[in-house]
Formats: structure tokens, C-alpha cells, sequence
């Protein structure tokens, strides 16, 4: 009887013993992580995350199986792709991290307990943080370019990181600029996947190429998507300039909620918006050539219904936290329109 307490007592010293390593190895762990946190923070990983995604489903349900129907072989896979998806992350990444460089004073006005920038990690870090991750994707899709032998490619990759720099020191604070520059860099990273696979389709078999119904198709069908993601962008961005009017306004941007007021910015979204569901309709049901009901229920019940239920949430907003739920929204219901490539693979 004695000798079975004292193999428990030993037992459960041992397991005490083991957890309590556990947790110091833990807590270790987690104080070599934190020093890294504000810089994760920074660059914004979800989104690169959902940005690396959205161009690997691009290629993987949309171009590869517009190829396949015709009888040829993706050409822009593999090392290419990876090229293509690095270089844009990375360049995005810079992006966030630049944006938040410049927009320190108005943080501090509408996200006070959230600065990164001057108290978590300083102005100078910050820079060189943006120059290495710029530079590294610049490399990246000038290396992407080189193996396509070319150009357009690497003006992509090099204007792209110039319109970002002006857009968060200048073109953010101007009227309606700023937000279709994001837009436009939005739809581009998007767009980018179909130029890429054009360009090495033709280095492959040259002009011929355009007497098939291949690269209208890849344009059309990407460029789709492009023109949502165009679309949602801007949305989202006119919702978040009416987010952060308040610190806009102290440091005197000219956004649309400053320029015209928050009624007449919300007017402008509920026709945006509008007019963005119409279209959908229209080219769920006369344009995309699909049989059954499946492609117009997702675009219906997963788009836009969504979009509907976003007018409501804009015209009941009137706090930041309000106007953040409508943000939020609006990036659910890109995300689900980004997923209609699925029903795009499984009906093709």
C-alpha cells in the first residue's frame, strides 16, 4: 500500500515537473516571438495571406482550367507563380507598412491605443523595414520578368511601389485620387496573374497564340474578377475614409466624407453599390455561359444579398464602430466573390 502512494506521489511530482518545463519553455518561446509582433502587425497578415491566396486561386481555378479545355499546359506555374505571388506580397507589404509610416498623426487621433509606428518600433526602423520588404519584392517581379522576357511586367513591378509611396504621402489626402489608386492596385494584383500567363504563352508560341480564344478568355474572365475586386475596393476604402473622418479632418485631407459630408458620401455609396449589384445580375444571368442554377444562387445569395445587407449597415452607421462593421463586411463579400472561382472550376 505504501509503495503504490509513493509511485503516485513520484507520478505526480514528475508530471508537475514536466508541465512546469512546459510552461517556461512556452514563456520562452513567447518572449523571443513578441519583439516580431508589432512587425506582423505592420504588414498586415491576414491580408497578405488572403492576397497570396486569391492569386494562387486565380491561376489554379481559372487560367489552368481555361487551358486545359483547350489542350494546353499552363506555362506560368511553379517557380513563376511563386515569383509572382512573392513579388506582390512583398510589395504590398511594403505598402501597408509605408501607410502606416505617414498616417502616424491621424492613427493617433482615431486609433490612439493602436500606433506601431514611434512608440512600438521607431520612424527610421520602420523605413528600412519598408525599403527591405519593397526591395524584395521589386526583385522578385523583376526576376519574374526577365524569365518572361518582358517589359510590361517589370513596369508593373516598378511603377506599382511608386504609386504606393505617393498614395500614402500625398494622394490618400486628396479627393477621390487616393481611393482609386488602391482600387486600381487592388484590381491589378489580380489582372497580373493573366498578363503573366499571356506573356508566357506568347514567348512560347508567339502570335499565334492570339488567333485562339485563349487569352480573350484568361482576359475575360480575370479581368472579371479584377473589375470586383476594383469595385469592393473602392467601397471599402470611401467606408473607411468615413471611419476616420474625424483624424482626416484635423490633419485637413480632402476625402470624400470631409469634401462632400457623410449623408452625400453615403448617397455616392448606395448608388455605387446599386449600380454594382445590377451589373452583377446582368452578367449572372446573360453573360456568364453556364447550365443549371448554381452560378446565379452564388452570385445572388453569396454577393448580392451581402451588398444589400452593406446598404443597411451604411445607412444605419453613424460611429467609427459602426462604420468598421460595414468595412468588415465589405472585405466578407470580396472574399466570397474571390471563392466563385470555385464554381467556375467545377462547372468548367
Amino acid at each position: 500500500m505504501t509503495h503504490t502512494k509513493d509511485n503516485t506521489a513520484r507520478k505526480h511530482e514528475s508530471t508537475k515537473a514536466r508541465t512546469e518545463k512546459e510552461i517556461q519553455e512556452n514563456a520562452f518561446a513567447l518572449s523571443c516571438f513578441r519583439p516580431f509582433v508589432p512587425y506582423f502587425k505592420l504588414i498586415r497578415i491576414p491580408n497578405l495571406v488572403f492576397l497570396a491566396v486569391m492569386q494562387f486561386l486565380m491561376y489554379w481555378a481559372i487560367v489552368a482550367p481555361i487551358l486545359q479545355v483547350n489542350d494546353f499546359e499552363p506555362l506560368s506555374g511553379g517557380m513563376n507563380l511563386l515569383l509572382l505571388i512573392m513579388a506582390t506580397v512583398f510589395i504590398a507589404a511594403g505598402g501597408y507598412v509605408l501607410n502606416d509610416y505617414f498616417d502616424t498623426k491621424i492613427d493617433a487621433i482615431n486609433r490612439p491605443g493602436k500606433v506601431i509606428v514611434g512608440q512600438k518600433i521607431d520612424k527610421n526602423t520602420v523605413m528600412r523595414f519598408y525599403q527591405i520588404l519593397t526591395a524584395v519584392g521589386v526583385v522578385c517581379g523583376l526576376l519574374l520578368s526577365f524569365l518572361a522576357r518582358n517589359y510590361t511586367l517589370a513596369f508593373i513591378f516598378v511603377v506599382i511601389p511608386g504609386l504606393l509611396w505617393f498614395y500614402s504621402s500625398n494622394y490618400k489626402r486628396q479627393f477621390l485620387v487616393g481611393n482609386l489608386v488602391v482600387s486600381f492596385c487592388a484590381a491589378l494584383s489580380v489582372l497580373v496573374v493573366a498578363i503573366s500567363e499571356v506573356v508566357f504563352l506568347q514567348n512560347k508560341f508567339g502570335d499565334l497564340i492570339f488567333y485562339t480564344p485563349i487569352p480573350y478568355n484568361i482576359y475575360t474572365w480575370i479581368g472579371g474578377f479584377a473589375l470586383f475586386a476594383f469595385v469592393l475596393t473602392w467601397i471599402r476604402e470611401i467606408i473607411k475614409d468615413m471611419e476616420d473622418e474625424r483624424g482626416d479632418r484635423e490633419m485637413e485631407c480632402r476625402t470624400m466624407p470631409i469634401k462632400w459630408g457623410i449623408k452625400n458620401t453615403k448617397f455616392f455609396l448606395y448608388a455605387l453599390i446599386s449600380l454594382t449589384i445590377i451589373v452583377l445580375f446582368l452578367v449572372g444571368n446573360l453573360y456568364i455561359p453556364f447550365d443549371g442554377m448554381l452560378s446565379v444562387r452564388y452570385i445572388i445569395f453569396g454577393v448580392i444579398l451581402p451588398l444589400i445587407a452593406l446598404i443597411y449597415l451604411i445607412f444605419k452607421a453613424e460611429t467609427p464602430v459602426d462604420f468598421r462593421q460595414a468595412s468588415l463586411l465589405s472585405k466578407i463579400v470580396m472574399v466570397i466573390g474571390v471563392f466563385y472561382c470555385f464554381i467556375f472550376y467545377y462547372l468548367v
